[in-house]
């Protein structure tokens, strides 16, 4: 999470509460990676009694789902699978692609929910789709803006920079729901076609994930209320 160093109206002084803000932050994003790790781990050791691995049975959930033209991918890294709409592919990390564990398949699962969400025309996924453009550009220029706005004591810029993250946390919120929505349509799926499965541990593993994207909205509401607090009435002083 970016930090700043700057106390507005009050020259170049290290802003304390906001380095407690970060500190928070931190702690909360790094339970909920831990929590998303071991979770991983343990049925990543666990055989899902499926046939194929990852690959193969998110293949066919997309197939079921009306997405066959999907394709899959394989990509670098552990825990880096996501769907991309602008080659319209699942990338799935190495031990997700081949691996025919829990975790392995609950994962590819959640992927090819997202891209059912894409073929559907579900709603919140639209929506979030449409948001990518004006979140990567809040993303990028919200905190060189809030640093100007500061050092120059200009309230309109503090505005502008408070505004442009708050774009960023209504994404996060937005987000919520679409994860949670292509877990679900996982977890139907291999309910439905995993008669061996532990639909327990799919669901911890997919709880998990999950928990990290509440993390980030937790904490980026946690930062936007204390941004608003700090500067939002300076204007009025």
């Amino acid at each position: 999470m970016p930090l700043h160093f700057y106390g507005y109206g009050f020259g170049y002084g290290i802003d304390m509460g906001y380095l407690l803000v970060a500190l928070v932050a931190l702690v909360i994003g790094g339970a909920a990676q831990a929590y998303i790790k071991s979770t991983y781990r343990k049925w990543s050791q666990v055989d899902a009694h499926i046939p194929g691995t990852g690959a193969d049975v998110a293949r066919r959930m997309l197939a079921d789902g009306g997405a066959s033209a999907v394709g899959i991918t394989r990509t670098p890294g552990s825990l880096t699978d996501h769907y991309d709409p602008r080659d319209n592919r699942l990338h799935l990390s190495d031990d997700n692609y081949r691996g025919a564990s829990v975790a392995s398949v609950a994962v590819a699962c959640h992927e090819a929910g997202h891209a059912i969400q894409a073929a559907q025309g579900f709603g919140l996924y639209r929506l979030r789709s449409a948001l990518v453009p004006a979140v990567n550009l809040a993303q990028q220029f919200w905190v060189v803006v809030l640093v100007l706005g500061l050092l120059l004591n200009a309230f309109g810029l503090v505005q502008l920079a408070i505004a442009l993250f708050g774009v960023a946390v209504v994404f996060q919120l937005v987000t919520l729901p679409v994860e949670i929505d292509a877990s679900r349509r996982a977890v139907a799926y291999l309910s439905a076609h995993g008669a061996g499965l532990d639909e327990k541990g799919a669901r911890s593993v997919l709880t998990a994930a999950a928990l990290t994207y509440v993390a980030g909205a937790l904490t980026s509401i946690i930062q936007l209320v204390y941004l608003l607090g700090r500067y939002g009435n300076r204007g009025n002083e």
